[in-house]
């Protein structure tokens, strides 16, 4: 496998005059950086599908496998715990077998959780089959800012936006027509779960020749930074910044918001008496919402110094939205679904940030992997504490003033993450005062 230390030209960048032999390697880094993207908006599509489709069909896996509502919560938690577990290993991985191999692990990971759990019997192995497809998310999860800034350093925020909408994308999908194609297979909600494993196999080809070819000519290569910057990056103690922390702590609460929203959000609105598909349908409109937003907000967040001010903006959409849930969830449903949508795009912005945050890929994965893995440990509370609150006091108004009253935080932090600075100079300035 191609090591990430082997790599030593970046795609992006503009090759001497050459000629003979050398010539021939030109289309082959412009085939390696397309299949990189193809590559990139795949592999985009499978990091959620495996819980909104669960999401969407909840009701029937808690009667099928004979599950409480607490430990249906536990089950909404186990993404986090997951992610926060096996996405801290990402950069150890990448840097001995590269990050493409990684990712195309990842990718087989999802496909082979995804086929098996809905039969492998009982909710012990439901869960381990859905930790597998989960791991397999998780260090895709790391390693796509990673891959982003090295093949493409100088168009981070348009090529995070390319992902964070095949993201939302496959995020939508699945939320939208698991339900209607578990009943067009059968009824059986195991079909309806085991399906999105063909979506996870198709993301697997792309990474197969950058896995194989082992040149510089189709595996991306170290940035233009100095010296100092890599030394920097090398010697890097992350939780020494506190950048990282405010990211790391914005990462946990935005989570937070996101696992609840597609863990619950469909049987809210069924309990309030929103059928079943209707209530699938509006889940997906508040994931289609980061459809064309996960493209546009990390191009705005590229061109401000601080990202401060979208913080808020989508912070105040989710009050605004779990306002109207707890108020008339049936009546406005349509309305507090895509207010919704449009705060969980501060999952887009939090990737935007991470990758604005650090000097070099380096410094990224570093950055994301402690910002991603402490951030979800953070969020797996969340989800649980929910369904022990709806269990225990017999509606959801209780639950719904927690989701808002989450909101307030992270507006704060994440405005303080998305300060003008680099994690690298947070902790150059803490080395010199000590």
């Amino acid at each position: 496998m191609a090591s990430e230390e082997t790599e030593t030209m970046t795609p992006t960048e503009t090759p001497p005059i050459r000629t003979g032999a050398a010539e021939k390697q030109a289309p082959t880094r412009a085939w390696g950086t397309r299949l990189v993207i193809v590559g990139i908006v795949l592999a985009a599509m499978n990091l959620r599908p495996a819980i909104t489709s669960l999401g969407a069909l909840l009701e029937e896996v808690r009667d099928g496998l004979g599950m409480s509502g607490t430990l249906a919560g536990l089950l909404t938690s186990v993404p986090p715990l997951c992610f926060a577990f096996f996405g801290v290993m990402a950069p150890r991985l990448a840097r001995r077998f590269g990050p493409s191999a990684v990712v195309c692990v990842g990718m087989a990971a999802i496909a082979t959780g995804l086929v098996i759990r809905p039969f492998i019997g009982g909710t012990a192995g439901f869960l381990a089959a859905t930790a597998l497809a989960l791991m397999g998310i998780a260090v895709s999860n790391v390693l796509m800012p990673v891959i982003v800034k090295r093949w493409f350093p100088d168009r981070v925020g348009s090529m995070t936006g390319l992902y964070s909408m095949a993201l939302a994308l496959g995020t939508s999908l699945a939320a939208a027509v698991t339900v209607p194609m578990t009943d067009a297979l059968g009824g059986r909600w195991q079909s309806g779960l085991a399906v999105w494993a063909v979506l996870a196999v198709v993301a697997v080809v792309p990474w197969i020749p950058l896995v194989r070819a082992r040149g510089a000519a189709t595996e991306a290569t170290s940035e233009h930074v100095s010296k100092t910057v890599q030394r920097e990056d090398a010697e890097l103690r992350i939780t020494h910044s506190r950048t990282a922390w405010a990211l790391a702590v914005f990462f946990g609460l935005q989570a937070t918001a996101a696992y609840i929203t597609m863990g619950w959000m469909p049987q809210i609105f069924r309990d309030a008496g929103v059928p079943a598909g209707q209530a699938g349908v509006l889940l997906a409109v508040t994931m289609a919402m980061g459809v064309p937003l996960a493209f546009v907000i990390p191009r705005v967040a590229t061109r401000l110094p601080n990202q401060g001010p979208v913080v808020v903006a989508l912070g105040v959409c989710g009050l605004a939205g779990y306002t109207g849930l707890y108020l008339a969830p049936a009546g406005g449903a349509w309305a507090w679904a895509l207010l919704l949508g449009i705060s969980n795009c501060a999952f887009p912005l939090a990737l935007t940030m991470v990758g604005m945050r650090a000097k070099s890929s380096v410094g990224v994965a570093k950055l994301s992997a402690f910002a991603q893995s402490t951030g979800y440990l953070i969020s797996i509370p969340g989800p649980l504490l929910i369904g022990v609150l709806y269990q225990h006091s017999g509606g959801w108004g209780l639950p719904i003033a927690l989701m808002a009253g989450l909101m307030v935080p992270q507006i704060i932090i994440g405005t303080l993450a998305g300060r003008n600075r680099t994690v690298e100079d947070e902790v150059a300035a803490r080395a010199a005062a000590a």
